[in-house]
């Protein structure tokens, strides 16, 4: 374990009853090529690295490796399980090809709730978020039936809290109106400006709002002003887009993923940066 004296940045904030660091860790990198099978690092360093400097928040699935994340996770709980927590996602899971083939009916929901219990080897989930629609995005629809599904394995004790991925404005208020969430998971970023209005609802609601790719979707353009700011300020594009985030909305958890320790100090290091009100505004242009 760590011993650096390393600082996260952001702060806390409270999912349910659960505190977490604004600045949490993506584990989807920990499977090998692709999200596909074990890892080079096969002792989880970064994961180890990122508890010990004191990340509370992981986001995780069992569909990544199948279950290569979790058992790695797994190994890490023992170091700090009272202050550890673990959120993941169902409704796709993998097939042989690598692809992410959807999983939302109700058989398919239990099991990988039941999966993710098991290679976690928890008897309750933190926070299990539904992923809607697919890879290009959300899609329209109503997500009555899949997220009833998961309130009666909440009222089971399975689940502690639930949230959405990958969902739009209107499924968000559908499933508010059938339980509550804590959270909503979603590509969003400096040039991707799509949920802003969203994301001040729910910040008014008390609701955690979690983009998984900071610089997911960049063209050339977005990238080449976004280097002004960064040369500016002798950083990096990824440090500088982090920093964006945190300082969007006090209710952006960040949940970068990486497989290397250094880079995971380097991303910490770097979303605490602090943007002057310039370099927010050039920033801002760019999703405009």
């Amino acid at each position: 374990m760590s011993t650096s004296s390393l600082s996260l940045p952001g702060g806390t904030w409270t999912l349910g009853e659960l505190t977490v660091t604004r600045f949490g860790y993506g584990a989807m990198q920990l499977a090998g090529p692709w999200v596909m099978g074990p890892p080079t690092d096969r002792e989880g360093a970064v994961l180890r690295e990122a508890v010990g400097l004191g990340i509370t928040h992981i986001d995780t699935s069992d569909a990544y490796g199948p279950r290569v994340t979790n058992e790695l996770i797994r190994e890490a709980l023992h170091l700090c399980r009272e202050s550890l927590h673990i959120v993941t996602k169902v409704g796709a899971t993998r097939d042989e090809q690598g692809g992410r083939p959807t999983a939302r009916r109700p058989e398919d929901l239990r099991r990988q709730v039941h999966d993710n219990l098991k290679s976690l080897r928890l008897d309750e989930l933190d926070l299990v978020n539904l992923r809607l629609g697919n890879a290009e995005g959300p899609q329209p629809g109503s997500l009555a039936e899949a997220f009833e599904t998961l309130v009666e394995l909440q009222q089971q004790g399975l689940i502690r809290h639930l949230g959405v991925s990958n969902a739009s404005e209107e499924q968000v208020t559908e499933a508010q109106s059938i339980a509550p969430i804590v959270c909503v998971q979603n590509m969003y970023n400096v040039a991707h400006r799509h949920d802003d209005k969203l994301i001040d609802r729910l910040a008014t609601e008390g609701v955690a709002y979690v983009p998984p790719f900071p610089l997911g979707g960049f063209t050339p353009l977005h990238s080449s002003a976004l280097s002004a700011v960064a040369a500016r300020l002798k950083a990096t594009q990824i440090s500088v887009a982090l920093a964006w985030q945190l300082q969007r909305s006090p209710n952006i958890l960040l949940i970068p993923g990486t497989s290397s320790t250094a880079h995971l100090r380097e991303n910490i290091a770097g979303a605490g940066l602090s943007l002057s009100h310039e370099d927010l505004t050039e920033l801002d242009d760019i999703g405009r």
